[in-house]
């Protein structure tokens, strides 16, 4: 009995990450009224489901979720506002100037490459989400693409710091992102503007382009750079689509990113 018991608890978590309107509130509160005490996981507070899910989204166990679950909304905000945020990337940042510092060789070619995504990586679309309540409601291309335009996007905390620190190491820097062709000039003044300059090539979307997702589109992209010769030692994204596919890098470093699930 306590078997089934925890396996219907563990089917339910499952619908819940993949449902922006399934609240465990109201488990918690349906559980307590049965009178079920099995599973210590249902006590779990709010806070550390709420933990639970973002670390989960993290390693990309959960996957292709449209929402924040309404119940981590104000969780997750506090979570991309706070320094602990700042400090996760930090530490990523750190990592990869070890990297570098323990494994690269300059070639001496012209032919050694990283590549960078843009948004939550080189430049923050926090302020875009706080104004569309942390990610409960489905991402609105039109929406974002009006506020790309403005180009009034920060940038992402030491990712300055981290894009020139590469260059200076004698790398080629390739900017590679979903953005559609459109918002080019907007995209390059947003990064001049907060610090960027010096990159190699920056990559957007055509509208020609056939590609099914952004992973096989960022994939093939990176297979021309290799094709031309290329060595990609790293990719720094804060979606595993910027990261996966069949062409890939040395190494890949990922930057925290709860807000929304890009395919």
């Amino acid at each position: 009995m306590m078997r089934t018991g925890v396996v219907f608890l563990f089917l339910g978590f499952c619908i819940g990450l993949v449902a922006g309107d399934w609240n465990i509130l109201g488990f918690m509160g349906s559980k307590r009224e049965e009178g079920d005490k099995e599973d210590t996981a249902v006590a779990a507070g709010l806070r550390n489901y709420c933990e639970s899910w973002r670390m989960n989204v993290e390693l990309n166990n959960i996957r292709g979720f449209e929402v924040v679950p309404g119940e981590c909304v104000d969780y997750v905000g506090e979570y991309v506002t706070s320094t602990q945020y700042k400090v996760d990337v930090q530490r990523a940042a750190e990592e990869v100037i070890l990297f570098l510092a323990h494994t690269f060789q300059l070639g001496g070619d012209g032919k050694d490459a990283w590549v960078f995504d843009v948004d939550d990586v080189l430049l923050s679309t926090v302020p875009y989400y706080q104004h569309h309540q942390f990610g409960s409601m489905k991402r609105n291309a039109s929406a974002f693409e009006a506020w790309a335009k403005e180009a009034d996007a920060p940038a992402v905390a030491h990712m300055v710091h981290l894009f020139h620190h590469i260059r200076t190491r004698g790398l080629k820097v390739f900017v590679l992102s979903s953005r559609a062709e459109c918002l080019r000039e907007a995209t390059v003044g947003n990064l001049i503007n907060v610090g960027y300059h010096g990159w190699t090539e920056l990559i957007l979307r055509s509208p020609e382009d056939n590609y099914s997702s952004a992973e096989k589109y960022k994939a093939a992209e990176r297979e021309k750079m290799v094709k031309e010769g290329y060595r990609l030692w790293g990719i720094v994204g804060s979606q595993w689509s910027s990261l996966g596919g069949y062409t890939t890098a040395r190494r890949i470093f990922k930057l925290p990113n709860p807000l929304y699930y890009e395919y």
